[in-house]
């Protein structure tokens, strides 16, 4: 069915509703669920425009290869004229507050996001600057691991660091990875791109500290903490099935050589050290203190900066005790590289953060944030759980959550409270964490990376193996009714 098709149907039969959702809302992870306003726009001439402004935006995405687009330019553009719409249709009902109020919640839960990343983003970049990469990259070659090897370690590494971080920074700590190790190598960086965030969203399924949807369950009393932990079977075999099948189409060789000794600069260790605390700083902030993970991750974003100025100051001194020392030992090689040490600048590791993957969730956040505020989403909750048995509903609401994030699907879910098992919410949690793995835009992680590893980790080269990530989802969910059937 094409999307005219769907939007005809719609149009006939407002039962429908869930359809054109599932065919049309086509959008990436957003952190921003509009509750349904006090107009129900579903029906009306201004909710069909506004999804096919957004249809054609999400088009004009997914043509970025061909026309050359960035692709934070239609989001940008499809979100504020969505957003014109709602006010103007608010402005005429006499309700100009409410959709205000709605349109800086969403802006709101942006804010939020984009702090996460800009920090995330920051680090790294500061990493990469250090050389923290170039060594890794020839510690890795000098291991004498094959690319078939680094495929699996970086895999299992974005799996289990997943379970206790956060999927997108975990994600992108790999693809850096990734993109040093075998650099020039594009088909085998896309190919491990899509490795990382198939494992990355499945390691977060089966921890409660793992992803906010597993968070949000268990905040919500519907399944108790060591519940959750049932699920590292179908969250491996998640993984693993995609995994085994691109393991394949691996052409089994040594990455290139390096001809030079590769040094870590100063500080180098400490900023990885600085990174880890952050990350550890973010979790504890959500899950004890009951703050937005970006707190934390902009705490430890002034620890960086702090460290960058101790380093900038203590820089002469630094250099003065090493020329003396190396002088001794007659090391000419390590007084050659003293001549290349520049001060670190906190500011110029930010500014080459990836502003167009920045905009891009601006634009899609807002654009999904209003659709929902229009009651869609919660339109598609309520139609599924008053007709569907929870089993086809939690596993539809999955292949949803690959179009839009799992976050807004979740907290319509849990502000529904269906008369579920705990095998169901476990089904739920399971489905809506591993479901945005089927595209590229359905997870934080995979659009992090599609900034990341630009021009080479794109939508098309993760749609190519979206049978096999489905063969995957398919797996997992019939390992956990097999498994925990003593649960339903």
């Amino acid at each position: 069915m094409t999307p005219s098709d769907v939007l005809a149907t719609r149009c006939l039969d407002r039962r429908g509703a869930w359809l054109l959702i599932l065919f049309v809302l086509l959008a990436f992870p957003s952190l921003a669920f509009a509750a349904p306003g006090s107009l129900d726009l579903t029906s009306s001439v201004a909710g069909i425009v506004s999804v096919a402004l957004f249809i054609l935006a999400y088009a004009l995405v997914m043509s970025e290869e061909i026309i050359h687009m960035r692709k934070s330019k239609p989001v940008l553009v499809a979100a504020g004229l969505i957003w014109a719409i709602i006010a103007w249709v608010y402005v005429q009902a006499g309700l100009p507050e409410e959709s205000e109020t709605a349109f800086r919640e969403t802006l709101l839960e942006y804010t939020e996001l984009l702090l996460f990343l800009l920090v995330a983003m920051t680090y790294i970049n500061a990493m990469e600057e250090r050389r923290v990469f170039d060594a890794l990259r020839a510690w890795l070659v000098r291991k004498g691991f094959s690319y078939r090897s680094l495929f699996w370690i970086t895999g299992f590494l974005a799996f289990f660091i997943s379970s206790i971080a956060n999927n997108m920074t975990t994600a992108m700590l790999m693809c850096a990875v990734v993109l040093k190790v075998a650099e020039g190598d594009k088909k085998f960086i896309g190919l491990c791109c899509v490795n990382v965030v198939v494992a990355s969203n499945a390691g977060g399924a089966f921890s409660p500290f793992g992803d906010i949807t597993t968070l949000m369950v268990w905040q919500g009393g519907q399944v108790p903490f060591m519940g959750f932990f049932v699920l590292l079977v179908p969250a491996i075999i998640n993984f693993m099935v995609p995994a085994v099948i691109m393991n394949f189409f691996i052409v089994n060789r040594q990455p290139a050589a390096l001809t030079e000794n590769v040094w870590l600069k100063r500080g180098a260790r400490r900023i990885i050290v600085l990174f880890l605390l952050t990350v550890a700083i973010s979790v504890l902030c959500h899950s004890i203190l009951h703050l937005p993970p970006a707190m934390g991750m902009m705490f430890g974003l002034g620890l960086l900066q702090f460290f960058g100025y101790y380093l900038r100051r203590s820089l002469p001194r630094s250099l003065e005790r090493k020329r003396e020392r190396y002088s001794r030992r007659g090391d000419w090689k390590k007084l050659e590289q003293l001549g290349s040490v520049v001060p670190f600048d906190i500011f110029s590791r930010i500014a080459r953060s990836e502003w167009d993957t920045l905009l891009f969730f601006y634009g899609v956040v807002l654009c999904v944030g209003g659709l929902g505020f229009m009651g869609y989403l919660a339109l598609l909750s309520e139609t599924l759980y008053g007709g569907w048995n929870p089993i086809w509903a939690n596993v539809v609401l999955g292949l949803i959550s690959a179009v839009v994030d799992n976050i807004p699907v979740m907290f319509a879910v849990l502000a529904m409270a269906p008369d579920m098992s705990e095998g169901n919410w476990l089904l739920i949690t399971l489905t809506a964490g591993v479901g945005g793995s089927l595209l590229s835009m359905g997870s934080a992680a995979g659009v992090a990376l599609m900034g990341q590893a630009r021009g080479i980790y794109t939508f098309a080269v993760h749609l190519r193996w979206l049978p096999a990530i489905l063969l995957g989802y398919i797996a997992s969910i019939g390992a956990h009714l097999l498994i925990n059937a003593s649960l339903f």
